[in-house]
């Protein structure tokens, strides 16, 4: 939540976002959670406001369900449920994940800044890998790119991009839906510049032998030092993240990701919930869960 006031929320004011102009401007009892809201006012431009202006649960109702919704969304229920179990219009869970996507993003980044100034150089030592989802049917195939501290296993950021199906499923699905773009390159590069200013430049990236990871982190980490493993068969059927091999030297973030596919409902590989669209897995699959430090 943000602190309240940061200052004028009229773009158009003279005094946009600074405090030197804000007055208090009485109280107003909130009707869902029965809370007092300290009101504001603008003594440039006379525009009211309060407390809840700056908070990312602005104009929301029913607050008391964030709570719960953010716990039963991490505990591999979907949403349907959530919102049987909860006594709510499903359209209500529908709309409380792109907000917990927005408020859990901006918790990972002011943490990661807060570790990054701890240690005053950034990660020295992550891991990088993709997993592999799908949107609505195995033939729209989706990589959620991921990049992982390995020792401290802090997830440093979460990328969605559309790939086409692959494998025998190929010729299928480009005969139903016709060519489908491949982003896994956009993707990484998108991964890696958002998250560079968390990385040191003493950095160690470990990354299984997939052809186009030694090209992007040349090109935007030349100064870092990359290996390579050799991939392993997983050691569960339907869950290839973990691996049959005794040790494993990725396991940080494939340990990671199959968390993630346990706890998330629409990752896990045989189920009923399926991600719709692609232009809201922004906020499904970048924020499952805060870093807390």
């Amino acid at each position: 939540m943000l602190k309240a006031p940061i200052g004028c929320p009229n773009s158009e004011c003279l005094f946009y976002l600074m405090r030197d102009s804000i007055r208090k401007d009485g109280t107003y009892k909130r009707a869902h959670d029965s809370r007092v809201v300290q009101r504001y006012r603008c003594t440039h431009c006379q525009k009211r406001f309060s407390h809840s202006t700056f908070e990312f649960e602005y104009r929301q109702k029913k607050r008391r369900l964030n709570n719960n919704v953010y716990k039963l969304l991490c505990s591999c229920v979907s949403q349907r449920r959530i919102a049987k179990i909860l006594g709510v219009n499903k359209k209500t869970i529908e709309r409380r994940l792109p907000y917990l996507g927005r408020k859990y993003r901006f918790l990972n980044q002011r943490n990661l800044g807060k570790e990054r100034r701890s240690c005053k150089s950034g990660f020295t030592l992550v891991q990088l890998d993709d997993l592999v989802t799908k949107e609505n049917s195995k033939l729209k195939p989706l990589t959620v790119t991921g990049l992982v501290d390995e020792k401290r296993r802090y997830i440093i950021g979460l990328e969605v991009g559309v790939i086409p199906a692959f494998g025998h499923l190929a010729k299928i699905g480009k005969k139903k839906y016709g060519i489908r773009e491949n982003r896994h390159r956009e993707t990484l590069e998108k991964l890696i510049l958002k998250n560079k200013i968390y990385l040191s430049d003493n950095l160690i990236i470990k990354t299984d032998e997939h052809s186009l990871y030694p090209l992007i982190i040349k090109k935007h980490l030349p100064h870092a030092q990359h290996k390579q493993y050799k991939g392993g068969r997983g050691c569960v059927t339907g869950q290839g993240e973990l691996k049959q091999q005794h040790w494993d030297p990725l396991f940080s973030i494939n340990h990671t990701f199959a968390m993630l596919r346990a706890n998330v409902n629409r990752l896990v590989r045989k189920t009923w919930c399926t991600t719709k669209s692609s232009a809201v897995n922004d906020c499904a699959y970048c924020t499952p869960a805060p870093l807390l430090f």
